[in-house]
């Protein structure tokens, strides 16, 4: 299968807790090691990829991390201005409009305003070009929401494009929803852990995605997977010493979670699934994250 380097905007989402923003920072990191100018987006969060690999706070400007690697935290009132800013043009109508007290009351209670001009700055930055008209970003990594969360917002070119007239919102709608659907594009990768909760939420994630939003699973992650280490062999040997054979049982427990949570996902998303260790380190950072990064080399690259 190809990897997610023949891809530019991957989309990295599942149930909150289970380790997205460190397989995005990790995904992020390794398309910036292959050479391409990678912007990893984070949407009105904690910085968390920024923190992961032990640089300053990106902002809601984007900031170079280090080379080919550069992040923006996508929040809606910086969006809005330059969502407005690349609609409107002149800034000057931007501050009589949006800037306007009894407008910027009313904006409030446009549906979906605040996901529009986030998604609408994150597929800008995809299709930014550089003065010699190359790509500026070769690859764009959405940390994207929570499961809920991601459905909403990257459903919201489908619902403007239902709901409005059309006019110049529902022409940037149909751009938007055109990079989201197409596949030569976009891919989604879904993290669970090999837990009940995460897997079936990937899953329900995986449905919404194909069916309501057209938008590919290209892969999937099980993070925090613990390896066998112990036989029957073993644990029979160690039926002696309680505490031992407490410890040595419940590893091989989760073990043995982590291939049927495996299994599950690959039989109902039909695509590759990525294990990646639980990694057992006193505090997550660059280090952790370049571990992480080895384990999704096949992931990135497509290769066995």
């Amino acid at each position: 299968m190809a990897g997610l380097l023949d891809k530019r905007l991957w989309i990295v989402s599942g149930k909150g807790g289970v380790g997205k923003s460190t397989i995005a920072a990790a995904l992020a990191l390794r398309s910036a090691r292959a050479g391409r100018r990678t912007l990893v987006c984070e949407v009105n969060t904690q910085e968390r990829v920024s923190r992961f690999l032990e640089r300053p706070p990106a902002g809601p400007e984007v900031s170079l991390l280090e080379e080919n690697l550069w992040a923006v935290d996508v929040r809606p009132q910086e969006a809005m201005r330059e969502y407005a800013l690349m609609v409107l043009r002149f800034e000057t109508l931007y501050k009589t409009v949006f800037e306007n007290r009894v407008v910027r009351y009313f904006l409030r209670f446009i549906p979906s305003l605040q996901e529009l001009v986030m998604l609408g700055k994150i597929l800008y930055h995809l299709q930014e070009k550089l003065p010699d008209g190359r790509d500026r970003y070769e690859t764009i990594v959405l940390d994207a929401p929570a499961t809920g969360h991601a459905i909403t917002f990257l459903n919201v070119p489908h619902v403007l494009l239902r709901t409005l007239p059309p006019g110049p919102m529902t022409r940037e709608a149909l751009k938007m929803r055109d990079l989201l659907v197409d596949p030569q594009v976009t891919a989604a990768v879904l993290v669970a852990l090999p837990e009940e909760l995460p897997v079936n939420e990937a899953l329900e994630l995986h449905s919404a995605l194909r069916d309501q939003l057209r938008i590919r699973t290209h892969a999937a992650v099980l993070n925090a997977t613990f390896t066998e280490r112990f036989s029957e062999g073993d644990l029979e040997a160690l039926s002696g010493h309680p505490e031992l054979y407490q410890a040595a049982k419940a590893h091989h427990d989760r073990a043995a979670q982590a291939v049927l949570s495996g299994m599950k996902l690959e039989r109902n998303l039909h695509v590759p699934v990525h294990p990646v260790p639980r990694l057992f380190v006193s505090s997550f950072g660059r280090a952790a994250i370049e571990q992480v990064m080895g384990h999704l080399e096949h992931l990135v690259t497509g290769t066995s």
